[in-house]
């Protein structure tokens, strides 16, 4: 049963119009998303649970400055990194999820550690860090995650009332956030998601990744879940619950459960993003509604597939 599995996982949608990234880029994301994508295989593939392979796979998207999570994490009005991040068990529905840190490497490690031994599930801010202190998690400086076009993005409205999700040469194009799912050979599925946020976001702003059932959501009875997009929309919309409700309460498939969501109930509200989803059967999802989504999966049978565009 060890190849009976499913993985999926997403580096943010947005703005993503052929022809406007260069082909070297281009290159850069689809080999970023394969180092990624490999190292989920290869915990899958050994045995491993869905849990670690979702956490692992996050681990590698946030150690990479393309994406807008951990190194690559977006500068907010003061000129700082927060993160936030979130994972999911789906064969008890246990859950961790972290907000507002700073210098830490692996904010998805560090929810994972909320969730397996704080006794709580969401922890934000200064406490957090303290936990993360007391776990042996990876501290990193301010320099660990200065990046170059982070920073000329943050300098293009910094002193404005401006804010910009990730992917984007203007405030209008959106987002950046990354993620996984997986299915693995016991059956269980597992959720995770991590982001730095909006640039030049001010008040503490925190979006829908950390939010379990808004960002991240796993149920072993229905799907894994894992979103990207305008994460105020996707708080309102409980968006990743929405799709296990409307497959355990709707009877829909998953495709059908992930389509109505991202193709009407998020854009009736004016909300745009996407998601990516597994279910029980290994069956996989990854609609958007923008003009890209990064995206790669592994699917039951073994074939692979690496998409930016429609």
């Amino acid at each position: 049963m060890k190849n009976q599995f499913a993985i999926a996982l997403h580096g943010g949608a947005g703005t993503l119009v052929k022809g406007m990234m260069t082909e070297e880029k281009e290159h850069q994301y689809k080999q970023a998303l394969k180092e990624a994508l490999d190292a989920g295989i290869e915990v899958l593939s050994k045995g491993g649970s869905a849990l670690d392979a979702v956490e692992t796979t996050v681990r590698v998207l946030e150690d990479c400055p393309l994406f807008n999570a951990g190194r690559g994490s977006v500068f907010t009005a003061d000129g700082l990194h927060e993160m936030d991040a979130s994972i999911m068990d789906g064969r008890n529905k246990e859950a961790g999820a972290v907000s507002l840190v700073q210098h830490i490497k692996n904010p998805i490690s560090l929810a994972k550690a909320v969730m397996l031994h704080s006794g709580h599930v969401f922890l934000a801010g200064k406490g957090a860090e303290q936990f993360a202190k007391e776990q042996g998690l990876e501290e990193c400086g301010d320099e660990y995650f200065y990046d170059e076009f982070r920073y000329l993005q943050w300098q293009e409205i910094k002193d404005s009332d401006s804010f910009q999700l990730d992917h984007s040469k203007s405030k209008d194009f959106k987002f950046g956030t990354v993620g996984c799912v997986a299915l693995d050979g016991e059956g269980n599925l597992a959720a995770a998601t991590s982001t730095g946020g909006m640039t030049n976001k001010k008040f503490g702003r925190v979006g829908d990744s950390p939010m379990i059932g808004a960002g991240t959501y796993a149920n072993n009875e229905t799907c894994a879940v894992s979103c990207t997009g305008s994460g105020e929309y996707f708080i309102r919309g409980v968006v990743a619950y929405d799709v296990s409700a409307l497959m355990e309460f709707g009877r829909k498939s998953l495709i059908e459960a992930a389509d109505e969501v991202i193709q009407k109930r998020v854009l009736s509200i004016g909300g745009d993003g996407g998601l990516i989803a597994v279910d029980a059967n290994g069956n996989i999802a990854m609609p958007f509604n923008t003009e890209g989504m990064y995206r790669a999966c592994r699917y039951m049978d073994g074939s692979t597939e690496i998409e930016i565009y429609r």
